[in-house]
């Protein structure tokens, strides 16, 4: 690609955040789109597919590196050894929470387009598919305490998904709001505290 392409698609690209972040992906107007970038509509298509490929051309390399470190963390817990399992509840959540935000204010407005703007793509299911995450690593987690010998009640997986989207909604609160990062990461570890106390109760586990 050469640098008249680079550039027009650049363009392309920031008349396209604009748009999303002011009226959502399924409000936006392609047409002022094109037009703010100063191509035509078949000039548009020589970049892009559609307009949902150019919400994704935005979004998705940051939607992949946040869920990457979500997952990242879910994957080293579970690799723990099972006795070691319960001292380390809560440790790997937390410095995965403080990357995650690290991250997200460092690309805000497309974290802004994932969180509030992408009704109708893929990606209006990004918080979902974490908590789909959440609630099968805490089952796991939950059988690995009964195995050691703790005696865990039986919980309903409706309520384990109902805390789990109450948590994580939470935390992408931040973003709603447009909260300064420094007030965010104090909110995020206020909120998994709570979490944290939360499930001690409802387990009857006393892990850290």
């Amino acid at each position: 690609m050469g640098t008249e392409e680079i550039k027009t698609r650049e363009n392309i690209l920031k008349a396209a955040k604009a748009e999303f972040l002011d009226k959502g992906f399924k409000n936006a107007s392609l047409r002022n789109i094109v037009k703010c970038a100063g191509v035509t509509t078949g000039a548009f298509y020589g970049y892009f597919s559609s307009k949902e490929a150019l919400f994704a051309a935005i979004v998705e390399p940051h939607a992949a590196a946040v869920m990457g470190m979500f997952m990242q963390a879910q994957t080293g817990f579970a690799e723990l050894p099972e006795e070691e399992q319960p001292e380390h509840m809560g440790v790997e959540s937390a410095d995965c929470l403080d990357r995650m935000i690290d991250y997200m204010y460092g690309h805000f407005e497309e974290f802004k387009l994932i969180i509030c703007c992408s009704g109708g793509t893929a990606y209006e299911n990004f918080i979902h598919n974490m908590v789909e995450v959440e609630v099968e690593s805490t089952y796991k987690f939950i059988e690995v305490l009964r195995k050691l010998g703790n005696d865990i009640p039986q919980i309903d997986r409706q309520l384990c998904h109902i805390l789990s989207s109450g948590m994580f909604s939470g935390v992408f609160e931040i973003i709603v709001h447009d909260m300064p990062k420094d007030q965010a990461k104090n909110y995020c570890s206020v909120l998994r505290e709570f979490y944290v106390a939360g499930w001690k109760k409802i387990m009857g586990y006393d892990f850290k």
